[in-house]
């Protein structure tokens, strides 16, 4: 019984002027109950869901002192500077037992001012925690683990032990790079320029705390140069933007983790949701109805805001991209982009790139709603296709 349903059965079972006043009062207060219940219902409902794509990403490396359990949360105010001071000696710590530079340190510390002030938060975007705001549904471990902060500055500098999601030292060239440019790379932020301009305050932390930021990282040369040369091979400028190189693509095997790329959408490509926006609705999506069976190219069309996409089947979308925005077998989509499949039916597949090797897609966990899982799962589990992905362009949309 919904909570309509409950008033009319209230109000109708008393004929008497007082019973009825009596039975619409608490048919009211059984409504806002409902209601209450609802709303908090359904935000668990959607936590449950983005916790349920399996087993959480362990670090690459050991946890410095064996350590997985969870810290206490922190909050701003008396005593916030010793906490962030303490908390960058543990990313110093960290970046230091893996033989990295300070640079890593200085960009560590850049990164979790920004995020979270450099504080221990329990709360934050979705269901970001952490120093770094790390997602449990994004797969960079569960909320205890994130919440300590040896494991979570582990995951930041090493990543997941299969690439995905990817710490720094699995950027190419990090240590060259733009400090901000390589803490986006990891971050996937939807505010990208905003990580340099915590510089200045991450040196005067790492001085309180006395962190030597030139120590030089063991094992060699920097890889900067030969990262470099890498990533201008693969049409990356070295501060994170992608320019146009003929739609090569950086192609994989079928069922390898995607990665994030970096570039911006043609001029053209115009919607009523931006990308964060766009992101945060699909995200949310996954605690809908069941109302996407079989219903892929609707449903990236609304997570952009249309109500419709004007194409009957999502392969003839990608067929009908403009040349210059299909990137065919790229293998590092940025996010918000759409990414697509041969299914070998005639509607084949399309789904909304996340970040971080995910994506949201309808029927690929529950037939009819719609799930965060690992983008290569449409190969592994469907045996698809990957054709390739391309900005979010919808010009026939309506």
């Amino acid at each position: 019984m919904n909570g309509r349903d409950a008033l009319g059965a209230a109000a109708s079972a008393a004929s008497a002027p007082f019973k009825l006043k009596v039975a619409a009062v608490g048919a009211v207060a059984f409504l806002i109950f409902l209601l209450v219940v609802g709303i908090f219902g359904a935000g668990v409902g959607g936590k449950a869901f983005a916790d349920s794509c399996g087993k959480r990403g362990q670090p690459g490396a050991e946890v410095p002192g064996g350590d997985t359990g969870g810290g206490s949360a922190e909050a701003p105010g008396a005593g916030m500077r010793k906490k962030q001071i303490a908390n960058a000696e543990i990313i110093d710590g960290v970046a230091e037992k893996e033989g990295l530079s300070g640079r890593a340190t200085l960009i560590g510390l850049m990164t979790a001012l920004q995020e979270s002030t450099l504080l221990n938060l329990d709360y934050g975007h979705a269901d970001s925690i952490g120093l770094f705001q790390q997602r449990p549904s994004q797969g960079w471990g569960t909320k205890e683990e994130i919440m300590n902060p040896k494991y979570s500055a582990t995951m930041f500098f090493m990543g997941d032990k299969d690439g995905s999601p990817r710490g720094l030292t699995d950027i190419k060239g990090w240590e060259s790079m733009d400090m901000g440019a390589a803490a986006q790379k990891v971050q996937v932020s939807a505010h990208p320029d905003l990580y340099a301009g915590q510089e200045d305050a991450a040196r005067e932390i790492a001085r309180l705390a006395d962190i030597d930021l030139d120590r030089p990282g063991k094992g060699g040369a920097d890889q900067g140069e030969e990262g470099d040369q890498e990533d201008a091979a693969n049409g990356d400028d070295g501060a994170g933007e992608c320019y146009d190189e003929g739609s090569a693509g950086k192609p994989g095997k079928p069922g390898e983790a995607f990665h994030d790329g970096a570039a911006g959408w043609p001029a053209q490509v115009k919607n009523p949701r931006s990308n964060a926006a766009a992101i945060e609705w699909a995200e949310n999506e996954t605690s809908g109805g069941k109302d996407w069976y079989r219903a892929c190219l609707a449903f990236v069309a609304r997570t952009y805001g249309w109500s419709f996409s004007g194409v009957p089947y999502a392969i003839d979308h990608y067929k009908e991209m403009p040349a210059n925005m299909k990137h065919d077998k790229d293998r590092e989509p940025p996010p918000g982009a759409l990414m697509y499949w041969d299914t070998g039916q005639r509607a084949g597949h399309v789904a909304i790139y996340l970040g971080n090797g995910k994506i949201a897609s309808n029927d690929i966990k529950r037939p009819g709603y719609i799930d965060v899982v690992p983008a290569s799962d449409i190969e592994t589990k469907w045996g698809a296709t990957y054709l390739g992905w391309a900005p979010p362009y919808f010009p026939k949309g309506g």
